[in-house]
């Protein structure tokens, strides 16, 4: 197991940002997204867009090797911040750099105050984190039809979210 260098994203990083999330993904739709939100001031949240690279590489600049991301949603009117995209090189799956990515950037979110994060996922993944399943029952609603178990929230500083549905910013293309 790797120990990673966690920080947030600067410009330089772009390009690998992108590369990561064509790589992870089936489709460029999620590095389109990524890129569609860094272009809207509604959504970026500077500060909340996060790299990982090995710690102690030795390649100067070490490699950038996962990516994670929180833009700004809503819930019923009130800010929360949206988890998406995650996503890690394949060469690098399986060795904690996409964990480390996502505590990082967790941390930071607390750290500037944001109160409630949701996200779209794998529901066995997201509870390593606090997240949990079935963000409904806390009254957290999504947008449109999506299967409870993998809609999960998270209170970030201990109290009770808000309660409503959730809208995402546009670039996501969804209610």
């Amino acid at each position: 197991m790797n120990t990673w260098q966690c920080r947030p994203e600067t410009p330089e990083d772009i390009p690998a940002v992108r590369r990561i999330n064509l790589a992870a993904f089936e489709t460029a739709g999620e590095a389109d997204l990524v890129d569609a939100l860094r272009q809207d001031p509604a959504a970026w949240l500077p500060g909340l867009s996060y790299v990982a690279e090995p710690a102690g590489s030795m390649a100067a600049p070490a490699p950038v090797v996962a990516h994670a991301l929180l833009t700004r949603c809503h819930i019923a009117g009130e800010p929360a911040v949206a988890l998406a995209p995650c996503a890690v090189l394949p060469e690098y799956h399986k060795q904690g750099a996409g964990s480390a990515v996502v505590r990082a950037l967790l941390d930071a979110a607390r750290a500037a105050g944001e109160r409630t994060a949701v996200v779209l996922g794998h529901p066995p993944y997201y509870p390593r984190f606090g997240f949990e399943p079935a963000a409904s029952r806390f009254g957290i609603l999504p947008p449109q039809e999506w299967p409870d178990e993998a809609f999960l929230a998270l209170s970030l500083d201990g109290s009770t979210p808000p309660r409503g549905t959730v809208r995402y910013a546009e670039a996501f293309g969804i209610g």
